[in-house]
């Protein structure tokens, strides 16, 4: 077409490239995900990520450490402080757009001398948190089908069966080999299945918080759930009431995080650089609201108180060979399959594992915010280019204050949760979190920092042409 004419049978709107498209291939990515979910479709699929529901099992034993004013103040406290989280990770989602994310962030925010090993760092402690997730999700199916037999056996003063460890842990089994077969062989399952699972758990979840108090037999008085503390070193073995007020918080940290699920999604919503960091704030807010509802409504119902693209994995041709038919990395969903499995053998023994494995979870994922918030924090504004989200000259105070309570979180996941210490309440994270991490480190001095570059560029832009 010769300069000045015009393509009168085009149409505008269909030759328009879309914004988060257009940042994504400034950043060296191409597009190959289909751009089709909306700002709704993203943040129902990162509602059912957070685990308001998978950290019931926590409810009960989060009680007895200082009572149930402690926690639902405790609650109120979280939710304030991850605000500033959500903001940061908003930012930076607005400005890189990318699947994936965490890493990719951490690389290009650490600059080219650091980039490499805070996206290996970034990356591996996202690994160990999704992969320790897993596990946390089947336990607690596990325990939520025991309690299911249980009830339609008889209950436990009816001679009901109680699933004894080695069931337990077959069950624990089963429902990971079922979470890695639906997802080499059945995506489509999966996709109809995170429909259910949304609309299940947003109609469930309105009939717990609204129907449980009205049902109830009993319910406790607000001034009981609102300012009654009361601490139970017979049941935790703790005597420090600031020790017990902070293991009080254990479930509201572990329930509100999950919300950079929106930011994995973004090379598949429309109008990314807008959108990804809504669907974070949003998420956050409708999430924190209605945890607060729904652990209110079990409190005032209480009966009886008491890598692999990117070669940054050993074997990586090997984990990320995609199914010619299924289109899925069936190698990489087997591997994650078996480690989630290994770590929960210990049910045959010990009572804390779930305490364990939802510590290991929490500081890995959580600890992997912290990297790409700790590169923008000290980063020169220079070499940021903000998306449509910006904080300006609140991006220091709010990447600090985030930072700062990342590393708070991760360090009370580390205490011991039970006294006296022993084997049966001994928290094996600390061990588990030492042992992978200087093994990473060792690796990344000893071989991977030689090799490893961090993100691989696709699309190489050269004067706003790609």
């Amino acid at each position: 077409m010769a300069y000045g004419e015009v393509n009168v049978g085009a149409n505008p709107k269909a030759m328009e490239i879309d914004s988060g498209e257009k940042r994504l291939n400034e950043l060296g990515y191409k597009q190959e995900l289909r751009r089709e979910m909306s700002l709704f479709q993203t943040f129902a699929i990162t509602f059912s990520t957070m685990a308001i529901f998978i950290g019931t099992p926590l409810y009960g034993p989060t009680l007895l450490y200082a009572g149930p004013a402690s926690m639902i103040w405790g609650y109120v406290g979280v939710t304030f402080f991850t605000w500033f989280v959500g903001f940061a990770m908003a930012e930076i989602c607005s400005s890189f757009p990318t699947t994936g994310s965490l890493y990719f962030w951490a690389a290009h925010l650490a600059g080219p001398r650091w980039g490499p090993f805070a996206s290996w760092c970034c990356a591996w402690l996202e690994i160990i948190g999704l992969i320790a997730g897993i596990g946390a999700q089947a336990y607690s199916g596990a325990q939520t089908l025991q309690i299911i037999i249980l009830l339609a056996t008889g209950t436990n003063k009816g001679g009901g069966y109680f699933a004894p460890r080695s069931v337990f842990l077959s069950m624990y089994i089963s429902l990971t080999i079922v979470w890695a077969l639906l997802n080499s062989f059945a995506l489509r399952v999966i996709a109809f299945l995170n429909i259910i699972s949304v609309w299940w758990q947003v109609l469930g979840g309105f009939v717990v918080v609204i129907g449980l108090p009205l049902i109830a037999s009993t319910t406790q008085s607000a001034s009981y759930v609102f300012t009654h503390f009361e601490t139970s070193p017979e049941s935790t073995g703790i005597d420090s009431k600031p020790y017990a007020v902070i293991m009080s918080v254990l479930l509201s940290q572990y329930c509100l995080y999950g919300y950079d699920t929106a930011a994995h999604l973004t090379e598949e919503t429309k109008g990314a650089d807008r959108t990804g960091p809504m669907a974070i704030l949003c998420s956050i807010g409708i999430i924190s609201t209605f945890g607060w509802g729904y652990f209110l409504a079990l409190t005032f119902s209480i009966q009886v108180y008491a890598l692999s693209r990117d070669g940054g994995i050993p074997f990586s041709r090997f984990w990320r060979k995609i199914h010619p038919k299924h289109k899925v990395p069936i190698n990489a969903v087997w591997l994650c399959a078996a480690i989630s499995i290994i770590i929960g053998l210990p049910i045959l023994k010990l009572n804390v594992v779930f305490t364990a494995i939802i510590s290991i979870g929490t500081i890995g994922w959580v600890g992997s915010y912290a990297v790409p918030i700790f590169a923008r924090l000290v980063m020169d504004e220079k070499n940021f280019k903000p998306g449509p989200f910006y904080l300006g000259k609140a991006r220091r105070p709010v990447c600090l204050i985030a930072f700062s309570y990342i590393c708070y979180t991760c360090s009370i996941f580390l205490l011991p949760t039970l006294y006296p210490l022993q084997w049966d309440t001994f928290n094996y994270a600390p061990i588990a979190m030492a042992v992978s991490l200087a093994m990473i480190m060792l690796w990344w001095a000893l071989d991977a920092r030689k090799w490893f570059k961090g993100p691989v560029r696709e699309v190489v832009v050269q004067n706003g042409d790609f």
